[in-house]
């Protein structure tokens, strides 16, 4: 990976994971199944427990991308 994609793979936080799944109408269970991980990791992401890194961080990105969902990850998010 070069320098510069590094430091333009956006940040996934619990406000953005959230927002994500409802613009595109899935439950957490939906969601985890496009990304191949468990309800649970969905429901620790959202509730801030924890924050999607690597493949996880990357797959929502594309999968944002293809929802043609948007977000400035430079500013931190409102609470929804």
């Amino acid at each position: 990976m070069t320098r510069e994609s590094k430091t333009h793979r956006k940040q996934w936080d619990r406000v953005h994971v959230q927002a994500l799944r409802k613009h595109m109408g899935l439950t957490q269970h939906e969601l985890s199944q496009r990304l191949g991980t468990r309800q649970q990791t969905i429901s620790e992401w959202e509730t801030g427990m924890y924050q999607p890194r690597g493949t996880s961080a990357m797959l929502l990105t594309i999968i944002a991308e293809q929802a043609k969902f948007t977000y400035d990850a430079s500013k931190p998010a409102k609470k929804p």
